[in-house]
């Protein structure tokens, strides 16, 4: 028997508004941000900051702040936090804020690809064609047929997106019953964090200009970006549908290419913008379908976007 729907009022909806303007948004702040810095560094700085400011939210909340088991926390951080979070950064060096964002945010049609080996969820009703929309984005997107050397940032922000969904299939089948949304966060972003220093020291010159800029890139990121993002996050899950809750964030990539044209001029050529548009109607369809109560019983939702 279908469990009771939620019912919808103003402010949680105003809160996921809100969200979805902090993260869109953010993939031109972040953009932004590398020119003064590498990616993999401002990755590593903005989470470091992050986790400082999630530790007196936790205490103030009265949240736990005990590690979860090691075993689910550590690999969940590498994935969420080293994976995802550090190569749409790095993504964002050699791609648009605003291609990149949709190429990130295809995380729910990996989702549902990667559910049907691992966890036995055959794809169903409008998965089909969100599936095939988005194959057919992505082709206009990388355009084969005339190659011209610029798939790197594409690519990375597709494996970004991949351990993105990765991460939300680990957190659906290893995660503890009892498990704090603020807590898995604090962990997973400090042993990911860990990961990502990691990769910066291999990868990226240990450089920063501490532009007024910059830094207000960075307290973007760490305040409205991670600390009231998580709160907003929180309390729109707790008062909305689920499914309602992630149709709510399929406005964050949109947001993304309309500021990346408006503020850095990125206009979307021909067939990158038929690609767009293509992934983005995909995300609406599955979207949509979670809206209805049996889907929202087994809705796996993201945590930690952009």
């Amino acid at each position: 028997m279908p469990s009771p729907k939620k019912p919808v009022t103003l402010w949680p909806l105003a809160a996921l508004a809100l969200l979805s303007i902090i993260w869109g948004y953010n993939w031109v702040v972040m953009k932004v941000a590398i020119s003064d810095c590498p990616p993999l560094l401002f990755a590593t700085l903005r989470v470091w900051l992050s986790v400082i400011v999630l530790i007196p939210l936790i205490i103030w909340l009265k949240r736990p702040l005990r590690m979860p088991s090691a075993r689910y926390i550590i690999p969940f951080g590498l994935l969420q936090t080293t994976g995802f979070i550090g190569l749409a950064l790095w993504a964002l060096e050699y791609g648009g804020a605003g291609k990149t964002a949709i190429l990130v945010y295809m995380m729910p049609l990996w989702l549902i690809v990667f559910a049907w080996p691992l966890l036995g969820e055959k794809l169903h009703g409008l998965q089909w064609p969100a599936v095939l929309l988005a194959l057919l984005g992505l082709i206009a997107i990388l355009k084969p047929w005339s190659f011209d050397g610029e798939w790197t940032g594409s690519v990375i922000a597709l494996i970004s997106g991949i351990l993105w969904a990765s991460s939300a299939l680990w957190q659906k089948r290893y995660a503890p019953p009892d498990m704090d949304l603020f807590n898995s966060t604090l962990w997973q972003t400090i042993f990911g964090g860990i990961g990502l220093i990691v990769m910066t020291l291999f990868i990226d010159p240990l450089t920063v200009h501490w532009t007024p800029v910059f830094v207000g890139a960075l307290l973007y990121n760490a305040i409205p970006g991670t600390a009231l993002a998580y709160f907003l996050w929180a309390y729109a899950l707790q008062k909305l549908p689920s499914g309602i809750a992630g149709m709510g964030t399929l406005a964050a990539p949109l947001i993304g290419v309309v500021a990346a044209w408006l503020q850095l001029g990125e206009t979307p050529g021909g067939w990158e913008g038929v690609g767009m548009v293509c992934i983005f109607v995909a995300l609406a369809l599955v979207s949509w379908q979670h809206l209805r109560p049996r889907e929202q019983e087994n809705a796996i939702l993201p945590t930690g976007q952009e």
